[in-house]
Parts: structure tokens; sequence; C-alpha cells
């Protein structure tokens, strides 16, 4: 009787487990949607009688805008991954829907998620505990594993893990390291054996010499009642320093300043991590998944204006 549905293509892992794998091992149906945006999501949900869906974190901070329709179709299961939710995304979703968001995180190179929530193991702001069947280690830059409560480089050894990356040799290397894959996220894991996402290892930036985690920075801003969506990336002032920058999408109908902006996230980080450029924008650039493109804002920004 339960139908999935989903945003990822089908050439994605995350859209091949969630709508075809998944749901043809139980004997579920799958309704596979041409455009999957969330107006399109939600629209098939009501059409098809969807029971489970598969999308990425930012679709359901749109969908939300949309609770009351959900709360009168089939809905009862949502899967999150694809990039990291936010604890405010979730209450969101959990307040628009009266559903919980089942977070977890997985990658193409070990074909789908291998840390995550359970539906009664939620945790707020973190991912959960690994799949079973799967091994995680945290580790330094020296490569030895870090200690609980330590930001530590992302390690994954289990029996779904690809072989090499074709054509590519020293990526292959890099990757791959003996039954261990190197995920390229940084995580921490707390005393209760809970991971916590704290960046992807190429978005971390260096302010004032300390390392700042671009996630922990959007996931403040998203806290802000006028805020929709927010993408942080580092960016070089007049004198060759690096500086936070976040481009923010309002919610329809709402606004901030930039200068309520900073102080909102002040008042909640450190000092030095608050953004000193905000740009607002109607969208972020997304990938198929929904994942945020982060790469194209910096691509934005080295052009000349």
């Amino acid at each position: 009787d339960d139908v999935f549905i989903g945003s990822p293509p089908l050439a994605f892992t995350f859209g091949l487990g969630g709508q075809v794998l998944f749901p043809m091992s139980i004997g579920a149906s799958m309704a596979l949607l041409e455009k999957a945006g969330p107006v399109q999501l939600v629209d098939g949900i009501e059409r098809f009688g969807a029971s489970v869906v598969f999308t990425a974190p930012t679709s359901y901070r749109v969908m939300a805008q949309q609770g009351e329709r959900i709360r009168r179709t089939r809905l009862r299961k949502c899967v999150s991954a694809g990039e990291a939710l936010t604890a405010s995304t979730r209450a969101l979703w959990k307040d628009a829907t009266g559903i919980e968001i089942i977070d977890g995180i997985g990658s193409t190179e070990m074909l789908h998620i291998f840390i995550s929530n359970r539906p009664d193991d939620i945790r707020y702001g973190s991912t959960g505990k690994p799949v079973p069947g799967y091994e995680v280690e945290l580790r330094g830059e020296d490569g030895k594993p870090v200690a609980d409560g330590e930001i530590g480089d992302l390690y994954i050894k289990g029996p779904s893990a690809a072989l090499m990356y074709w054509a590519n040799r020293d990526k292959t290397r890099d990757t791959f390291q003996g039954a261990w894959l190197k995920s390229g996220d940084k995580y921490v894991r707390d005393a209760e054996g809970y991971y916590t996402y704290a960046g992807r290892s190429d978005d971390m930036l260096k302010v004032s010499g300390i390392y700042v985690s671009p996630f922990e920075v959007e996931s403040t801003l998203q806290q802000h009642p006028a805020v929709l969506e927010a993408a942080v990336i580092g960016v070089t002032d007049e004198q060759g320093l690096t500086k936070t920058k976040s481009y923010v999408v309002c919610k329809p109908g709402q606004s901030a300043s930039e200068a309520e902006l900073k102080a909102f996230v002040k008042s909640r980080l450190a000092a030095y991590k608050y953004p000193r450029f905000i740009e607002f924008v109607d969208e972020l650039p997304k990938t198929a998944t929904g994942k945020i493109q982060r790469f194209r804002l910096r691509e934005l920004e080295s052009k000349p204006r």
C-alpha cells in the first residue's frame, strides 16, 4: 500500500535507493516525476497518494509552506539526505506537517546512507548513528582517531563501497584507502555515539586564523523567522583576508535587514563567526538533488560586477 516519491533523479544513488531499490525490495509502488521541484513534489504527493518521500533539506523548507495541504495527504515517512539537515528545518517541517524527518548521510561512493537517525531515535541537529553493517571513524590530520567532541575527517567502511573512480587514479588513491573510504566530510561524535555534521572539508573557512564551519553559520541564520535559505562562502577583502559572506533567501512576504541578521548571528555564535557581508537573492543555485551549489556562488564572487 506504500507509494514512494522523491526529487533525486534515478541516476543519483539517493534517487536509485529511495525510488527504485527500496520500494521494489518490499513490494511498494513508486511515483516517478519528470520534474520534481518542491511545488511538483507537493502536487505529486497529493495526486498519487504518496506515503514516503525522499528529498533534500532545502526542499523540505520550501514544502513546509504547504503544511496544511500535506497534513491532508497519506504522507507518513520523510527521508532527508544530500546535504546536512539543520535543527531549524527539522522543527519547521514538524510544526507544519506533524511528521518527523529521518535524516542521514550517504554518498555515491558508498551507494547510499551509512549514518542515520531512526524513526524512534531522532536527535535534532544530529545525523544519528552508523547504519548496521558500516563502521565509522573520525580522524585528525595525522590520520589518527580523534576524541569525542573533536572535529575529524569522516571515514567509512562497509560492503557497498565502490572500487575506484573511473580513469582517475589520483582521486582513487586519496579516497579509497584500503578497506576505508575518506568521505570529505567533517564530523563530531558525542559521548553517546551520535554524529553531528561540521561541514565539507573543502568548504571550511579560516577566518582570523580560526576555522569556521559555513554550515554552523547557515544553521543559525535559518533560525531567524524571516529566513528561508542561506548559503555561506568565503570572500577576500581589500587586505587579502578571508571573510564570510552569506547569500540569503527570505520567506515569501517577509524581509530582514543586513544589520538585523548580523546581530542575530552575533547573539548566538562567537563574534568572529558572523557573516561580514550579506546579499539577499531570490533563489540559490542547486543540484538536481536539491543540494546548494556553493561553488556557483564562489564563481559569482570571482566575476567583476
